[in-house]
């Protein structure tokens, strides 16, 4: 008899989510966290009452992590921050309102007639299209062939680059981005208050509400793999046989971690990540020099700046919380963090003179991982749930993300590999019944 069903390595949005999924079920379960705080990138830092995610963050809507957040009992405080927002766009420096409706398409100083009539058929289709029916292949072969007038690609792939943190149009594959963007103009996203620490607490509450122990500041160094059960070892000497576990980390971990997995699909699925980074220059300041300039996005350069207090409570004393991300390359990870930042504060200085005599509180993240794979052209195939060569062993993550993108991606694959357990462990007891 076995202390616990299943081990869940990784206490992220990932780990969280499958744990909450089995024991529902009725599995004993207990999460594993190397960090002394659950969450991974999830976390929100409190800087003097003012509380900052780890850069931007937006949950969508309409996206796979709000369904099963709702589905789990969660509901979550903020607002819509799609909603009544103008968008402005920096086109060689200077600051350009986005058209969004008709009306402001056809007053638009940043496109010509023709452009006007081929983004209002653009905005159209985005909103109606049927994912099902995009073909295979990148996000710009898709831009290519259905956008003729450049300034209204530009104005397509910020967008782009916006919904999904990714700027790789040529490895992107199109449907998954084409479905974020179809949800983000339909259903908005929401700016969640107290930041996304919040989700995790709840679903950490969830959790141990319905009996999962949760282990913190345990570091998980080698699981090994047996007929009918796994072996985990961690740094401080414990040991947990389980018959079952969910290895929620990014993937060179679970590589190292698992013993001969290089003989498995995990390796494959590992060789063919391409991680997504980015910099993010978070602000805490008391009020902004220009507050028409709320949301914008960089038309020819990769970044955005937004105002998350305009939709989300981050702090008691009223001071704004406002942050700026620029998108990496993932084909070039050679990041130099004071040429970053320079940008960052120069496209404020843009958005908003005198910012700086405004800040209460800031945080600068060079070069943070935003996901560790995404859906793209070199993949040969999806990765997870379940590793065939390893009977039990099941990976969840960011990158184990199969249309689905981000958070939505995360709380998928933790759903998915939950669910799978829950499957197989019927179809056996079908079998031996």
């Amino acid at each position: 008899m076995y202390k616990y069903d299943v081990v869940v390595i990784g206490g992220g949005l990932a780990g969280l989510t499958a744990a909450n999924f089995l024991a529902r079920e009725g599995k004993k379960i207990v999460v594993l966290e190397k960090s002394n705080r659950l969450g991974g990138r999830a976390m929100t830092n409190n800087k003097n009452g003012v509380l900052m995610n780890l850069g931007a963050h937006g949950l969508y809507i309409e996206g796979e992590a709000m369904k099963t957040l709702t589905d789990l009992g969660i509901s979550l405080s903020g607002e819509n921050a799609s909603k009544a927002v103008q968008i402005h766009g920096i086109w060689k420096n200077e600051v350009y309102l986005i058209p969004t409706d008709i009306s402001s398409i056809m007053s638009s100083s940043l496109l010509t007639w023709k452009a006007k009539i081929i983004l209002s058929k653009l905005m159209l289709k985005l909103m109606k299209i049927n994912i099902d029916s995009i073909p295979e292949g990148s996000l710009a072969d898709w831009a290519e062939s259905e956008i003729s007038d450049p300034m209204v690609r530009h104005i397509f792939y910020s967008l782009c680059r916006l919904t999904t943190y990714t700027s790789a149009p040529t490895l992107q594959l199109a449907k998954p981005v084409l479905k974020q963007v179809k949800r983000s103009l339909k259903g908005g996203v929401l700016y969640v208050d107290e930041g996304w620490e919040t989700i995790i607490q709840k679903l950490k509450k969830q959790a141990i509400e319905v009996g999962v122990e949760i282990i913190s500041s345990k570091n998980v160094i080698e699981i090994e793999h047996h007929d009918q059960s796994q072996s985990i070892r961690c740094s401080d000497g414990d040991l947990f046989n389980v018959p079952e576990c969910i290895v929620a980390t990014p993937p060179k971990e679970a590589l190292k971690m698992i013993k001969g997995a290089d003989y498995t699909s995990l390796r494959t699925w590992n060789e063919q990540a391409i991680p997504v980074t980015a910099s993010c220059l978070d602000l805490g300041v008391k009020k902004l020099p220009n507050p028409n300039h709320q949301f914008a996005i960089g038309l020819d350069q990769s970044l955005f700046f937004t105002n998350q207090s305009r939709a989300a409570k981050l702090s008691e004393d009223g001071t704004l919380v406002v942050s700026l991300v620029k998108y990496h390359n993932p084909m070039d990870q050679t990041i130099n963090p004071n040429a970053e930042k320079n940008q960052l504060e120069s496209a404020m200085d843009l958005l908003h003179p005198d910012w700086r005599k405004e800040v209460v509180a800031q945080q600068f993240l060079p070069k943070i991982t935003v996901v560790h794979d995404f859906p793209h052209v070199k993949r040969k195939e999806n990765p997870g749930p379940a590793i065939p060569q390893m009977k039990g062993i099941y990976i969840a993550g960011d990158w184990c993300g199969h249309e689905e993108l981000l958070a939505d991606a995360a709380v998928a694959s933790g759903k998915r590999a939950g669910l799978q357990i829950l499957k197989t462990n019927d179809l056996i007891l079908a079998k031996e019944g």
